[in-house]
């Protein structure tokens, strides 16, 4: 992660238009925000748009505003995000997912540095940084005709990558940064706060998956895992849940731990999944504490799953 953080910081200090370049949940706005934040425009305004959801009707006056009366229900002068971001930083967030035509009224705003409102006559110059993101690669997109070449050039003058979770070797980091934050904000709230650090055990553990949802994903499953660990819930027994599937969840360290042992050894690598724990309650009477000792788990964490499964 060195060299995508060195170039953020190059950025930074710059006012240079910046394509942040990586997969789905990687940290893509993350990484435009700290851009902003160690910039000269770091008190300026900081406007994201998610490019994906802009409605198709809107795209023009959602861009660069509009006057008043300049069409059905516009009552007030709308200034627009680009507009709003006068003085600081513009984001535009899956940039690839733009229309065509959107692209095309984009690059005259690029272009002129200025916006023409819906229904104005005039054009208001405007003085934004830009930055976008996207999980596309463009350049197969601008071969299928759905990017235009020109805009890709004015947008790729400072690209940065950030590599997927799988291919970093700060993983340890990340996991402890994010473990820190839900445990800051288990405080403020009042709950239950966990551990202020995960062990040695839990990192070898998160570590071994290849998380396909990148940071978003790893959050989520910390963040599961934060409430259940007050009720038994080993984060083996998260990771497997999550991943769901016998073969993904042999690659955990559970497994590892329990090669060569006997059958239960093995249905534990994939617990708890619901017809494995009734199994082993009938073969015990019910009686959840030789369930759970057979199936290598803690008694609440069997209570959780009756109790979740509505099997009382």
């Amino acid at each position: 992660m060195k060299q995508p953080k060195e170039l953020m910081n190059i950025a930074a200090n710059s006012s240079v238009t910046v394509l942040i370049q990586g997969e789905s949940g990687v940290g893509k706005e993350v990484a435009a925000r700290y851009i902003h934040e160690h910039s000269p425009r770091r008190y300026g305004a900081f406007i994201a748009l998610n490019c994906g959801a802009l409605a198709q009707n809107l795209i023009e006056s959602t861009l660069e505003g509009s006057v008043k009366g300049a069409f059905t229900g516009a009552y007030t002068d709308q200034k627009g995000i680009v507009r709003a971001a006068n003085g600081g930083t513009l984001f535009l967030d899956e940039i690839g997912e733009l229309p065509l035509d959107a692209q095309s009224k984009f690059l005259r705003i690029l272009q002129e540095k200025a916006v023409l409102p819906v229904g104005a006559s005039k054009s208001i110059p405007v003085d934004f940084r830009l930055i976008c993101a996207t999980n596309r690669n463009l350049k197969k997109e601008i071969a299928e005709k759905r990017f235009r070449e020109d805009l890709f050039f004015r947008l790729n003058v400072f690209p940065v990558f950030i590599p997927p979770l799988r291919d970093r070797n700060d993983f340890d980091e990340i996991a402890a940064d994010i473990w820190s934050t839900i445990c800051e904000s288990a405080r403020r709230t009042h709950f239950n706060a966990p551990r202020n650090r995960l062990t040695l055990e839990e990192l070898n553990a998160l570590r071994q998956f290849k998380w396909p949802g990148n940071v978003r994903q790893l959050k989520n499953v910390l963040q599961r895992y934060a409430l259940l660990q007050a009720h038994g819930i080993r984060i083996n027994e998260v990771l497997c849940e999550e991943y769901s599937t016998t073969a993904v969840c042999e690659e955990s360290t559970v497994q590892k731990r329990m090669a060569g042992d006997n059958l239960w050894a093995k249905k534990r690598a994939i617990a708890p999944e619901w017809v494995i724990i009734k199994e082993a309650l009938d073969s015990c009477d019910w009686n959840k504490s030789r369930a759970a000792h057979k199936l290598g788990i803690s008694r609440g964490s069997l209570s959780y799953q009756i109790q979740k499964h509505g099997a009382y």
